[in-house]
């Protein structure tokens, strides 16, 4: 019982791990915006 319990918190912990640095691990300083002149969102 202890080992899946501890299997599932590895599980939980390395899922966690993948989402905050998928989430953090683009550019420095965010995304970059976008010109008015190419701003798809007015259509």
């Amino acid at each position: 019982m202890g080992v899946i319990v501890l299997e599932a918190l590895g599980a939980l912990g390395l899922l966690i791990f993948i989402v905050w640095w998928t989430m953090f691990s683009g550019r420095k300083r965010g995304e970059r915006e976008v010109p008015p002149e190419q701003d798809d969102s007015r259509r």
